[in-house]
């Protein structure tokens, strides 16, 4: 099994997705730390733990999803009472990173917020963090801390090769997605197309412009990191069915699914959206169309590799030859 110099393994979960953590916890056969999170009237978030973690070698598991800066504050109060209580190492476990999006100036007078949120973990007292499928791999480069980065790509790959589809073509949804959507393509063995649109201003609305590659006739398989209010997927949906697809389905790893996204994709054509856990969809987001694939064992791997000393890389590289292996009996 490897030996930590960081002590025992211990595994927290915020109030995020508690049934990500559970999976992560049963995976690994490591309880949760009990722990109470209380919201005061006045909104200060409490935060008090069962029992010791002095010298263990801690993973907080909290994706920063809505509520969103509620669920942030929370991260940062859970570090700090992890550190007041002499955890041996902290490690953030952050499935989803909000404020992915907010990358980079590109405008006069903006902030880069997924630096300020990088900032604030580092200062709370994590000593590493585990993300999932940034927006933008830069966002690597804002933290000060060690910085682990594991992806549901080849999870999502795996499914869609079950499904055996014939004439499949992989869609980029915008220019910015296309190294991606080329990957996952390059994986599956089948052509990419891209769709190119311009944003108007801030506004969440867009405008699918051109569809690049051959997709008339083909069952395409639009390809993103998230989803949020399903406009963009609105959008490449229209302009693939002006060019005659046979059918539309969608993968990606984050379910963010703002208002109006459910709506949106009920009254789609999209025969099905595949998603992963990273988020806790709750009841009234669960259409018969979103299929959910669990990413706790790729979590629960990376947090073995990291508490065990071993490579990260590794652990990944696992789950590629798997759908490697997958496409050769294929």
């Amino acid at each position: 099994m490897g030996y930590s110099m960081y002590g025992d393994l211990a595994l927290v979960s915020g109030s995020a997705n508690v049934p990500l953590a559970e999976e992560i916890s049963t995976y690994l056969k490591t309880p949760l730390v009990g722990r109470d999170i209380i919201d005061f009237p006045n909104e200060n978030v409490f935060i008090r733990l069962h029992c010791s973690i002095r010298s263990k070698d801690v993973f907080i598991i909290q994706p920063t999803t809505s509520p969103v800066n509620r669920n942030i504050m929370e991260l940062l109060i859970m570090i700090d009472t992890i550190k007041r209580a002499s955890a041996g190492r902290i490690t953030a476990v952050v499935p989803y990173y909000s404020y992915g999006r907010t990358d980079k100036k590109d405008q006069p007078r903006v902030p880069i917020t997924a630096r300020l949120i990088a900032d604030m973990i580092g200062v709370a007292g994590a000593d590493r963090v585990l993300l999932m499928d940034l927006h933008a791999g830069q966002i690597q480069g804002f933290f000060s801390i060690f910085v682990d980065e594991a992806t549901a790509f080849h999870i999502l790959a795996s499914y869609m090769m079950q499904k055996q589809l014939q004439d499949m073509v992989v869609v980029s949804p915008d220019v910015g997605a296309a190294k991606r959507a080329r990957n996952f393509a390059e994986v599956l063995n089948v052509p990419l197309a891209i769709i190119e649109k311009r944003r108007v201003d801030n506004r969440p609305q867009s405008k699918a412009l051109n569809v690049i590659g051959n997709v008339s006739g083909m069952n395409a398989v639009i390809f993103d990191d998230e989803i949020d209010t399903a406009s963009t997927l609105q959008e490449a949906v229209h302009a693939l069915e002006e060019r005659n697809v046979k059918s539309i389905r969608c993968c990606v790893t984050h379910p963010v699914l703002s208002p109006p996204a459910i709506e949106r994709i009920r009254d789609s054509s999209v025969v099905e959206l595949v998603v992963t856990n990273t988020i806790q969809l709750p009841p009234e987001k669960r259409l018969d169309k979103i299929t959910v694939l669990s990413v706790a064992p790729i979590l629960g791997d990376v947090v073995e590799s990291i508490h065990r000393g071993r490579s990260v890389g590794a652990a990944m590289d696992q789950y590629a030859r798997k759908v490697e292996s997958q496409q050769l009996e294929e």
